[in-house]
């Protein structure tokens, strides 16, 4: 059973989280599988979740899961390296408060350079929107950023349940909608 995810309201959310400094430190070895499994099981209760960053579970260290439809993996030390002038709107969610929506304006490119598990320097150069979006979130976690904090306006926060009762309504007033087959 894997640890509970933070809520919206908790200071650890807030934390500036700290690089990974050793990926073979036996405590870091057991934080990521602790991480990569709370998003697999996530993924199976609801049907969906493509990320979790390490600070949802109260972990202070640069490192986040992600499962972009193949297998689960981790990005350590992430960082973007170049962000799109163009950007767009979007309604964003977060497992730590699951029951809202959050419309905000992201990037719709981002370059991110980060460590695999391995420890193997990777780059990913100009990423496609709907991972641009994702690891944007992801990272902001590891600074302390929450969606709540990037929302347009005082009507930017809404009940997911408000959503879908009228999605035709909620979607057209973004750019961008996180389609379930990214899921």
């Amino acid at each position: 059973m894997s640890p509970q995810i933070l809520r919206l309201g908790d200071t650890r959310l807030r934390q500036i989280c700290t690089p990974v400094a050793d990926l073979e430190d036996p405590q870091f070895i057991q934080e990521n599988q602790i991480l990569k499994t709370t998003l697999e099981e996530f993924r199976q209760k609801h049907g969906f979740g493509r990320g979790i960053a390490a600070p949802q579970l109260g972990i202070a260290k640069r490192f986040i899961a992600l499962n972009l439809g193949v297998a689960t993996f981790t990005m350590i030390n992430p960082i973007i390296t170049w962000r799109s002038v163009e950007t767009f709107t979007m309604w964003d969610d977060c497992m730590c408060f699951p029951e809202l929506l959050v419309k905000l304006r992201r990037h719709s490119s981002i370059s991110v350079q980060f460590l695999n598990e391995q420890g193997v320097t990777q780059t990913w150069e100009k990423l496609e929107r709907r991972i641009a979006e994702l690891l944007q979130h992801e990272i902001d976690h590891l600074d302390g950023v929450l969606a709540t904090d990037l929302m347009l306006d005082a009507a930017s926060v809404i009940k997911r349940s408000d959503f879908e009762a009228a999605p035709e309504h909620y979607m057209s007033q973004v750019d961008y909608v996180i389609a379930s087959s990214d899921y």
